[in-house]
Parts: C-alpha cells; sequence; structure tokens
C-alpha cells in the first residue's frame, strides 16, 4: 500500500432504483501511483462502483474522498476538474472526430491546457502522433481505448478510472490495452481498473480487490490474488467460465 491515499470509498452503499442497494458497504482505496484492479464475477458491483465514485449512481451512504477531500456525489464536470478521469466500457470516442479533435474535448472545461498537455499525452502513445487527423471511428477498438485513455489524461487526473477496457477486444487487442494501462500508471497516474479478464488484470495490478454482491471479500497484491486457492475456486474459475461464455456466438 502506498503512504498516500489518493482515493478512497468508505462503506459504499448506492444503487439505481429506490431502495435497491447495488454496492452494500464497499470499501476501497488507491494510493499515490498505484494500478488498483476490481474484479469479481458477473453483478458484483464493479462497473456501479466506478459510477459512484463519478457521479453517475445515487449514494445512499458512505463517502468517497479525493487527495482528504470529500467528493461523495459530485457531479462528473466538478469531478474532472478536481482531478478524477473516467473511461466508460463503451461510447468513449466521438467516433465522428479526428483523433486531435477527441483530444481536444478532454480540455473543453479548460481549453489553455491543451498547449501545456498535449505533448506530454502524446508522448505516451506516441502511435497517435502521425494519426492526429484520422476519424476516431476508422480506428480498432484497442486504438479507439487508447484515445479514451488519452483524453481522460488530457485534464491531468489524480486518479483514472477504467471500465473493462478490454471488453469486446480481440486477445491482441487486449494485450495492447493492458499495456497501455501499464504505461499510463508507470507514467505517475494512479489507476483504478474494473476487469473482467481477472487473470490478465491482476498481472499488471499491484493490488486488486475482489468484489462479490457489492462488497469487497478479498484483498491482496495482485499476483498472490491470483494465486490464492480461495480466490481460484470461487471467483477466478466462474470468471474463465463467463468470458468463455460471451465469447461462443
Amino acid at each position: 500500500m502506498a503512504d498516500e491515499i489518493v482515493l478512497r470509498t468508505d462503506a459504499l452503499h448506492a444503487g439505481y432504483l429506490p431502495g435497491i442497494n447495488i454496492l452494500n458497504g464497499c470499501t476501497v482505496e488507491v494510493g499515490k501511483g498505484e494500478l488498483v484492479g476490481i474484479i469479481g464475477p458477473n453483478g458484483a458491483g464493479k462497473s456501479t462502483l466506478l459510477k459512484a465514485i463519478f457521479g453517475q449512481v445515487n449514494i445512499r451512504s458512505g463517502s468517497v474522498t479525493l487527495r482528504g477531500e470529500d467528493i461523495t456525489g459530485l457531479g462528473a464536470d466538478k469531478l474532472v476538474t478536481k482531478g478524477v478521469g473516467f473511461v466508460p466500457q463503451t461510447n468513449n470516442v466521438f467516433p465522428s472526430l479526428t483523433i486531435q479533435e477527441n483530444l481536444e474535448m478532454g480540455v473543453f472545461q479548460r481549453p489553455k491546457l491543451y498547449a501545456e498537455r498535449i505533448d506530454e499525452v502524446v508522448g505516451l502513445f506516441p502511435e497517435m502522433k502521425k494519426r492526429l487527423k484520422q476519424r476516431a471511428g476508422s480506428l480498432s477498438g484497442g486504438e479507439r481505448q487508447m484515445v479514451a485513455m488519452s483524453r481522460a489524461l488530457m485534464m491531468d487526473p489524480s486518479v483514472l478510472l477504467l471500465d473493462e477496457p478490454s471488453a469486446g477486444l480481440s486477445p491482441v487487442r487486449q494485450d495492447e490495452t493492458f499495456l497501455n494501462v501499464a504505461r499510463v500508471n508507470r507514467a505517475g497516474v494512479s489507476v483504478l481498473i474494473v476487469e473482467q479478464n481477472a487473470r490478465r488484470a491482476l498481472q499488471i495490478c499491484h493490488r486488486g480487490y475482489v468484489l462479490d454482491q457489492g462488497r469487497d471479500a478479498y484483498t491482496g497484491k495482485g499476483r498472490e490474488l491470483m494465486n490464492d486457492p480461495k480466490v481460484i475456486e470461487l471467483y477466478l474459475g466462474t470468471l474463465a467460465a463467463d468470458q468463455e461464455k460471451a465469447r461462443k456466438p
């Protein structure tokens, strides 16, 4: 665990419908410079956790803090300016816009940041440099994820939330995406990633949490969770079966 906690959720209870909680006391922490993974079976509340942090789900009790400041229930526009970046699973680029225009949209609240941030962000993904005028809609799924992450990074966030970035990608594109996530983290960005591809995610994560029925059931170092017999028996086997079903036509 890092000495400085960047993001913390404390006993979150949250849900979409009145009286029905998806999160039931979920507590997670992301330290400065950490890459933390959230895994668990379908319906465990993984994506709901990110949406609750980002103000898209009603929080009924508990709290979210960013560098010690209470940000519980703030809207997405305020969260972005405070330092929370979010890349949703789908619809995360503007397909009719060029890569450059997508990056410009990342700083529409603070346009002057574009000149300050563009070189650093493109430096993370140099393969974009010669393609800035290419429309995002013509990119592969993995390349779109790269653009989506880049757009979120334009605001220089303290923490980046990633919702299943490998979903729907081929194995090769999945590997590229996980390498890109690790690249972002090595640049000093704290990352909280939700992933259905649990084993691959845990390989790159410093720590992980296993969610079950909206609670943090297990936590530990990424590779320790991969080799924990109880986690393997109860979760990793189930996740592998779910992924196999998803691949079948």
